[in-house]
């Protein structure tokens, strides 16, 4: 791959006092991060300078107060040298304070950190700057604490980026067992960050079809990318057990997801259900369809998670550009003791690009 082709992507540092900081380091001692791409990190260079030490991690970063001297730097890279052996950019996005939060806690300074990333790339990548975004995990508590009443990443992207119709989905790259199909597995999310007790209150027949839509349109522009023309195969969840048993155990799958998916089917889209969960996730993971419309977060989060949990994947879809992220916390109970795993980040790292790579939005340096 040329690198004047590898996409620009934009790593939010997120929060500082969990293990964010590591898994960025460790993803970028990997080789095959800087096959695919050209790193950028928003943040606090000190932060991620201890992270690299706490790993053993040779690599050097160079602290930029803009973005202009972030492309002097990218401008300056040989094709021809190691990446492994050229520095990486960290962009100063967040306030030196945060170097202050205690390891491990919840604090309103890392949650400002991680808010103050998120905006920085985002703004850089609605600005054409970066081609996509990889956001490590923010505690939501500390978003609080800081003052930003957010439910999450997914809400305050699509606040950002001024879109209303947003969703999550847990990815599954392909090619590997209990991955899913050619395009791998996605299951995508009709409700997410709320109590348990509100999600009836939100299942819609206008939200399940919004979200089946999405879903279409990601795993169809996935598919044309890659030269197969078919329809994606989506499998849209029941909500109670035994999908209800014909209205013994809760009419929402005759009054509202039945209804949702005829109305899909009727716009040309490969969509079947509702299927009861437990049998559902099993064929998904063997190839049967290429993503789930789930009711809420755990129903679709848990069954996923069991397939693989550090393979998967969080992408934002609905947005006007590229966000992908782990598929975990903060983990403040082990954070900055050296034994978080940065396979996930290397997989939403791989995930951005590739997408960046699908679409028309990468530019030369």
């Amino acid at each position: 791959m040329s690198p004047v082709l590898k996409p620009i992507l934009a790593i939010t540092m997120g929060d500082p006092t969990g293990i964010g900081p590591e898994i960025i380091a460790g993803a970028i001692d990997q080789p095959i991060v800087h096959q695919w791409c050209r790193p950028v990190v928003v943040g606090r260079t000190s932060i991620l300078q201890r992270a690299s030490r706490l790993r053993g991690s040779a690599t050097q970063w160079i602290a930029c107060e803009n973005w202009e001297a972030v492309e002097v730097h990218l401008c300056s890279l040989s094709p021809t040298e190691s990446s492994l052996a050229q520095p990486i950019c960290c962009l100063e996005a967040a306030d030196i304070q945060c170097e202050q939060a205690p390891d491990g806690t919840i604090d309103a300074r890392g949650g400002q950190a991680a808010y103050d990333s998120l905006v920085r790339a985002t703004e850089l990548c609605l600005q054409k700057q970066v081609d996509g975004i990889v956001t490590a995990p923010l505690q939501k508590k500390s978003l609080d604490l800081a003052g930003h009443h957010w439910p999450g990443h997914t809400e305050l992207l699509g606040h950002l980026c001024g879109v209303d119709s947003t969703a999550m989905m847990l990815f599954l790259p392909p090619g590997k067992p209990n991955h899913g199909g050619p395009s791998g597995l996605g299951v995508v999310h009709v409700t997410l960050h709320m109590a348990l007790r509100d999600v009836f209150e939100h299942l819609t027949i206008d939200n399940i079809l919004k979200t089946i839509k999405l879903t279409h349109h990601y795993f169809s522009r996935i598919a044309d990318a890659e030269g197969r023309k078919q329809s994606p195969r989506i499998a849209v969840t029941a909500l109670n057990p035994h999908a209800g048993e014909s209205g013994r155990f809760g009419t929402e799958e005759i009054d509202i997801i039945a209804p949702a998916v005829q109305t899909a089917c009727s716009m040309k889209i490969d969509a079947s259900g509702p299927w009861p969960v437990d049998t559902l996730m099993p064929k998904a993971g063997q190839g049967q369809f290429d993503a789930v419309v789930a009711m809420y977060h755990d129903q679709g989060h848990i069954a996923l998670k069991l397939l693989d949990m550090f393979e998967a994947v969080n992408i934002t879809l609905g947005l006007p550009i590229i966000r992908t992220s782990v598929a975990h916390g903060t983990a403040h109970d082990i954070a900055w003791k050296g034994i978080a795993q940065s396979g996930g980040m290397v997989q939403a790292i791989l995930a951005a690009a590739k997408l960046c790579m699908a679409s028309t939005t990468t530019r030369s340096p």
